[in-house]
């Protein structure tokens, strides 16, 4: 069978401890939609909340597993250790200003000749900021990032392998990206999306990743539809690879496996999209359940705490 070709990062979850400090901070200072307020169908105890462009396009969503009681996690092998958000070009300076307005340090790097503006979220998660002509302008802004300042979606990621080399050969040989050659620690890699098409590895030695708040929970690559779904799935099998069943996730379908430098890896159907259950106007303005769970509503909006979207506009 022949390699698949993803065309690039559907989404990429991450684990945080407070709901709505996460949509202050995703939605209030960043400016992202919240696209989607459900629950994590394997917790249900635990929101799952989905933040990206007007549209929730795939290639813009980041996912969260907000929950109090879990631990602090460490960055490390194992894990996306940065995830890298497009921002049109010319508008890095005021998005130092924003971050600085709110509090949030950034510093400004250079890699593969592109300017980065990387910054932490309140729970820890490394974020980073590029510039980039791709991609088409994210059309929910308001008055103090206006659509040539919003962030598009996602510029990549930086994964920290503990088997750099074996990532690599899956980057190349089974998801089908190009590798560009490796620079300063790093070994990149492109795919052929607008967005989240921007894959690095991060190759000097780190310490041992740990699971909890402040860390990436998985990374998810696009597949066109369920048939293509299916193709992947078989190659994974093929290539010697353990791919969970195919699992509905109510706006995808989804399937998972470690690749083997410990990185939980999840390809994802493009559809049926986040507007499969609310109209477009109404993504993420009240609490979606699965069919299988509409029954139980009541009981899970006693105890999952009330969260409003912050007024959006930065004047603190």
């Amino acid at each position: 069978m022949n390699v698949q070709i993803t065309s690039g990062i559907h989404h990429i979850t991450a684990m945080v401890n407070d709901a709505q400090r996460n949509i202050d901070f995703y939605a209030g200072v960043l400016g992202l939609r919240l696209v989607k307020k459900t629950i994590n169908f394997d917790r249900p105890e635990v929101y799952h909340l989905y933040f990206g462009n007007e549209n929730g396009d795939p290639g813009t969503i980041m996912t969260f597993f907000p929950w109090e009681k879990q631990p602090k996690g460490r960055i490390g092998t194992g894990q996306v250790g940065v995830t890298s958000y497009v921002i049109p070009e010319h508008s890095i300076e005021h998005w130092k200003k924003r971050l600085n307005q709110f509090g949030v340090k950034s510093i400004q790097t250079v890699r593969y000749g592109e300017t980065y503006l990387q910054f932490q979220d309140p729970d820890g998660l490394e974020i980073e900021l590029v510039e980039r002509s791709e991609g088409p302008l994210n059309t929910w802004s308001f008055k103090d990032v206006p659509p040539e300042a919003a962030i598009k979606g996602f510029g990549g990621a930086t994964l920290i392998s503990a088997k750099p080399n074996k990532t690599a050969e899956v980057l190349e040989n089974v998801l089908g990206l190009e590798c560009l050659g490796q620079e300063e620690g790093f070994l990149r890699f492109k795919s052929e999306a607008e967005l989240g098409n921007t894959i690095d590895i991060k190759l000097t030695p780190s310490v041992r990743g740990l699971m909890g708040a402040g860390t990436v929970h998985h990374i998810a690559w696009r597949a066109k539809d369920e048939e293509d779904h299916e193709k992947w799935r078989s190659l994974l099998q093929e290539k010697g690879y353990y791919p969970t069943e195919i699992l509905d996730r109510n706006y995808f379908n989804a399937l998972y496996f470690h690749e083997e430098g410990g990185i939980l890896f999840e390809i994802a159907t493009d559809p049926p999209g986040f507007t499969v259950d609310e109209p477009l106007k109404e993504l993420g303005s009240r609490l979606m359940l699965p069919s299988w769970l509409e029954s139980k509503r009541e009981e899970f909006e006693e105890f999952l705490p009330a969260l409003e979207v912050p007024i959006l506009g930065g004047d603190k």
